[in-house]
C-alpha cells in the first residue's frame, strides 16, 4: 500500500510541529536522532516475534520525517511494503530521493497531515509505527489519532509507539533546567497530555489509551541510552541538544516560558557544561505497543 507521492494530498491545512520541519537543520537533526533511536531500541522492529514480522506485508510509519525508519524496514525485509507519511514536503522529497538511490522499490513516502484522517482504506495495514510524535500532536488530538490507526489497521494488526519519558537526566544543571523549561512550553502551548502530567508525559499515558481503544496484549518496552562524556552516544546526543535548543529559542520566546536572552544563555551554559570531562548522561524512552481485536 505506496503512500501518495510528494504533490498529491499536499494541501494539509495545519502544521503542529514546534520545531520547524521544513529547515534543513531540523532535517540533519533528525536523519541523525533516527539512527541513535533505532540502534538504542535494538534495530527497527525489536519487541515484535519472529511470527508477527512474517506476517507483515503492509506497513506505515506515521510523522516518518527523513524516512530512516521506513528504509530500514523496507532494506531488512524486502517482502514488506513500508510507507511513511509527513506534513514536510522538504522531509518527504528526502525520503523519497533516498529510497530512489537505494534501489528500494518497497519503500514510499507522500505528504499527509496526521492530525487529520489518513487518505489510506481501513484495514489497510499491518502494522501502524510513530516514533517521538509529542511534538506533532498536542494533547487533545492524541485519542483521535489513536482511534486514526485502529480504523488503518486490519484485525490482529499492530499499533506500536515510541515516546521519550523525558528529554534526559544529567549531571548539568543547565540541561536540567533546559527540560523543564522546554516542558512548561510544550504544556503552554497544548501538548500536555492529561494535568498534573508534565506537558512531555505521553509515554505515561499510551498503555491506558490503547487499552480504552480496545487494543488488546498492550505491551510496553523501555530504553535507555547513555550520553555521557566519553561514550559513543555522546557526540550525537551533544549535536542533538545543540541544534533542537538553538530551533527551539523562537518557541520558548512564544510561550513567554523566558525572554530571548535568557534562552540564548541558558543554550549556551548547557552546550558548555555538556563538555565536562566529567558531564554524565542518560536520555530514557519507551516503546508501547498493541493488536486491533
Amino acid at each position: 500500500m505506496p503512500a501518495h507521492p510528494a504533490g498529491e494530498n499536499a494541501n494539509a491545512q495545519s502544521n503542529t510541529y514546534f520545531l520547524d520541519p521544513e529547515s534543513p537543520e531540523e532535517m540533519a537533526r533528525l536523519i541523525n536522532l533516527d539512527r541513535i533511536t533505532t540502534r538504542a531500541m535494538g534495530g527497527p522492529l525489536s519487541g515484535l516475534t519472529a511470527e508477527e514480522v512474517a506476517g507483515l506485508r503492509n506497513v506505515l510509519d506515521v510523522g516518518c520525517g527523513p524516512g530512516g525508519w521506513v528504509l530500514d524496514v523496507a532494506f531488512a525485509y524486502p517482502d514488506i511494503e513500508v510507507a511513511g507519511v509527513d506534513i514536510s514536503r522538504t522531509m518527504v522529497d528526502y525520503a523519497n530521493a533516498r529510497a530512489r538511490s537505494q534501489g528500494l522499490t518497497n519503500a514510499s513516502f507522500g505528504i499527509m497531515d496526521i492530525t487529520q484522517p489518513l487518505d489510506f482504506a481501513d484495514g489497510a495495514f499491518d502494522l501502524v509505527n510513530g516514533r517521538l510524535l509529542v511534538g506533532v500532536l498536542r494533547g487533545g488530538i492524541w485519542p483521535a489519532f489513536i482511534g486514526e490507526c485502529r480504523r488503518l489497521l486490519r484485525p490482529g494488526g499492530i499499533v506500536r509507539l515510541t515516546e521519550a519519558i523525558d528529554g534526559g537526566a544529567s549531571t548539568s544543571p543547565a540541561y536540567e533546567r533546559w527540560q523543564a523549561e522546554m516542558a512548561k512550553a510544550v504544556e503552554r502551548a497544548g501538548y500536555g497530555f492529561e494535568a498534573p502530567a508534565r506537558g512531555g508525559d505521553v509515554a505515561l499515558f499510551l498503555p491506558r489509551l490503547l487499552r480504552s481503544f480496545g487494543y488488546q496484549q498492550v505491551q510496553i518496552r523501555a530504553h535507555a541510552l547513555e550520553f555521557s562524556a566519553g561514550t559513543d552516544a555522546w557526540a550525537d546526543l551533544y549535536h542533538n541538544a545543540e541544534v533542537a535548543s538553538f530551533l527551539a529559542l523562537p518557541f520558548l520566546v512564544k510561550t513567554g516560558v523566558m525572554t530571548q536572552a535568557e534562552a540564548e544563555q541558558l543554550h549556551q551554559q548547557m552546550l558548555a557544561e555538556m563538555r565536562s570531562p566529567d558531564f554524565c548522561g542518560m536520555w530514557r524512552f519507551v516503546t508501547v505497543w498493541g493488536k486491533r481485536p
